[in-house]
């Protein structure tokens, strides 16, 4: 990922911040499906950039809960080496493993060891569950890497266990997946039907739950922000490649600013204006949080730092997965476009993604595995209503993708009222832990959220219902 700061000295854009929590910035791509036709399925000859990158391992320890046993190790994976942990309760007797999936680690050499936080995986020890995670043979936006060596580390632990550490533990008798962001696309992706079928490593999972899951269309957003903002402030006849060199120019047509940091609540103008607009039909569309997360720098940061690029994540494809000839970009909200509106869609610059970027593939998984809602296990997503760097709208697409598939019965949604990326509280997230489990193990269906009903998502009190505790400085709920 290419993470690149506004070039204003005032705007606290920090590597180490996206790393604990983040996604991916590209600039597009990744989004095509299709059949199992020859002309679907990738030539062996198609080479990207990725391919001859090489990763250090380091299997550092990790310390164990309370009652229960560690041990870390290195394993082959798809890309070269990659490091497993493995925590197993005392008294565990196969009952259970969840496979945790860590998010995007950014471009660097070193593969460290992947602990999830502290909620989830107390919440899964106390469950009786073991737990595992790999780091992945591979950093970028790697997800073909995290699901087949999640995979493999799944089916394949308890031997890695034994050689390393001279211990042997039972078969597990039901194997599950949950992850953050990017581990949140790989968890979402291991149980769609295609990659299931396809994965070099085959894992019989029983239920999913994906957090503030990034997926295929992240590159759309990541690609149509920035390019939107060039047409509004007046360099829609710029060349892409010098979105950051305008950037300055750009931010002080849109937005008034505080000393050299621009004021992201004080649009400048009906283009600035636009601008908000357009994002929050993005991302999601009208709902309670999304002015407070479009003000968050940190996660504009992530976002515009990725204008310019290519539509290749950074060499994760090997041709351009970008394009938006398609897309109608609007800044108000009724059933049509207005003369205004439809002016901008016919101005704005339009690219074309290649349709081979993203094919299928013999080797396993394709190159960014897709989320297509095609499942038949229960699973349980959670998601902030004010993410702006991984918006609330993937998992409208997933909802609508469910309900394509028939299984939307088996799709529960929370939407958190809070601006930050993956910004949950230990109370939901082991609320949501619990009642996923409980639904996987006793068919006991939890309650989720609404989030394809426009009047439901724009109500003030939208998310209230799996918030908890309710975050300082954001609208209280039940003040309306």
């Amino acid at each position: 990922m290419r993470i690149t700061p506004f070039p204003l000295a005032a705007l606290p854009l920090t590597l180490s911040a996206l790393l604990l929590t983040g996604c991916l910035g590209g600039g597009g791509g990744g989004s095509s499906s299709g059949g199992d036709s020859d002309d679907d399925i990738a030539p062996p000859e198609m080479t990207r950039e990725h391919d001859e990158r090489r990763f250090v391992p380091l299997d550092t320890p990790v310390a164990a809960r309370p009652g229960s046993s560690t041990y870390v190790g290195t394993y082959d994976g798809i890309q070269g080496e990659a490091v497993y942990v493995v925590e197993v309760p005392d008294d565990w007797d196969g009952d259970g493993l969840i496979m945790y999936t860590h998010g995007y680690r950014g471009t660097g050499a070193n593969l460290p060891s992947s602990v999830p936080q502290d909620p989830w995986r107390d919440a899964v020890l106390a469950a009786g569950y073991a737990w595992a995670s790999s780091s992945y043979s591979a950093n970028y936006y790697d997800v073909r890497a995290g699901i087949e060596d999640t995979n493999k580390l799944a089916l394949n632990f308890i031997d890695y266990l034994e050689a390393d550490h001279g211990v042997r533990l039972l078969e597990p008798n039901q194997y599950l997946i949950s992850g953050e962001s990017l581990g949140g696309h790989v968890a979402a992706a291991a149980v769609d039907r295609e990659n299931m079928e396809r994965t070099l490593s085959k894992v019989p999972y029983a239920g999913a739950m994906p957090m503030c899951q990034a997926e295929q269309n992240q590159f759309q957003w990541l690609g149509d922000y920035p390019r939107v903002m060039m047409e509004l402030s007046g360099h829609g006849d710029a060349d892409y490649s010098d979105f950051q060199v305008l950037l300055p120019q750009m931010l002080g047509t849109l937005f008034n600013f505080n000393g050299t940091s621009p004021d992201w609540s004080s649009p400048r103008g009906v283009n600035g204006e636009r601008l908000v607009n357009i994002a929050r039909n993005l991302t999601g569309g009208d709902r309670p949080i999304f002015d407070e997360g479009f003000k968050v720098e940190l996660w504009q940061g992530a976002v515009l730092g990725t204008g310019g690029s290519e539509g290749d994540i950074e060499g994760i494809l090997a041709r351009n997965g970008y394009g938006n000839e398609h897309q109608v970009y609007r800044w108000t909200s009724g059933q049509e476009p207005t003369a205004d509106e439809q002016a901008f869609n016919e101005q704005i610059a339009r690219i074309s993604a290649d349709e081979d970027a993203n094919l299928m593939r013999e080797d396993g998984v394709r190159w960014i595995p897709l989320v297509q809602g095609d499942f038949d296990v229960p699973v349980l997503t959670l998601h902030t209503l004010g993410d702006f760097y991984v918006p609330f709208r993937h998992q409208q697409l997933y909802r609508e993708g469910a309900e394509e598939h028939g299984n939307e019965d088996l799709l529960v949604q929370r939407a958190i009222r809070a601006t930050g990326h993956c910004e949950f509280s230990s109370q939901e997230i082991t609320r949501a832990m619990n009642d996923w489990l409980d639904w996987v193990n006793d068919g006991d269906k939890p309650a989720g959220d609404d989030v394809l009903e426009p009047a439901v998502v724009a109500d003030a009190d939208y998310g209230c219902a799996f918030t908890s505790p309710q975050r300082p400085g954001l609208p209280a709920c039940g003040a309306n």
